[in-house]
């Protein structure tokens, strides 16, 4: 597996992986947090302008021609969140550092959502993240890569999240 930029060309399958992941979040008990739409297409269109969004992508040769399939996408920038600058019922492991933060991520593949969130904190050595209650499977991903839990963070519409981060060791 590998992470590359989203490209435009990509937005199609980009779409599926999204509807897939929603499909499976009303099936294991979390039907509130992306509902029917979540994410817009708007938004992901934006992303990729944005260079924001990233595609892990598997690799395999078929009769000497190089093909990939995507199997997760998620969004990562190294800038502070709005979202959160306040924690609430905790705190973050460190406030001063520079931070990634991981939003929308979705995955289709067999590891690759572990991949992605390894890849991004490699890529900045400290990750912010979080997810809603419900959403168990993440918040076991998180827990089982080595994420700890910070506190409670609110959304823009005031919905709470409940919020990780991870530092690369300094060992």
């Amino acid at each position: 597996m590998k992470i590359r930029k989203t490209q435009a060309g990509d937005l199609e399958t980009v779409l599926g992986i999204y509807a897939q992941a929603r499909d499976f979040m009303r099936e294991t008990g979390n039907p509130g947090q992306w509902g029917d739409v979540w994410p817009p297409k708007d938004l992901i269109q934006a992303d990729i302008q944005q260079q924001k969004s990233y595609v892990c992508v598997q690799e395999a040769e078929e009769k000497a021609e190089q093909t990939e399939e995507i199997l997760a996408v998620f969004f990562l920038e190294v800038a502070e969140d709005p979202t959160y600058a306040e924690i609430y019922e905790g705190s973050w492991l460190e406030e001063h550092r520079p931070y990634g933060v991981v939003h929308r991520i979705a995955s289709v593949g067999k590891g690759a959502g572990g991949f992605c969130l390894e890849w991004a904190l490699a890529e900045c050595g400290n990750i912010r993240i979080d997810t809603h209650e419900a959403n168990l499977p993440m918040r076991s991903l998180l827990k089982k890569l080595g994420y700890q839990y910070c506190g409670m963070i609110y959304t823009h519409d005031g919905t709470p999240r409940l919020a990780y981060q991870k530092l690369v060791s300094s060992e």
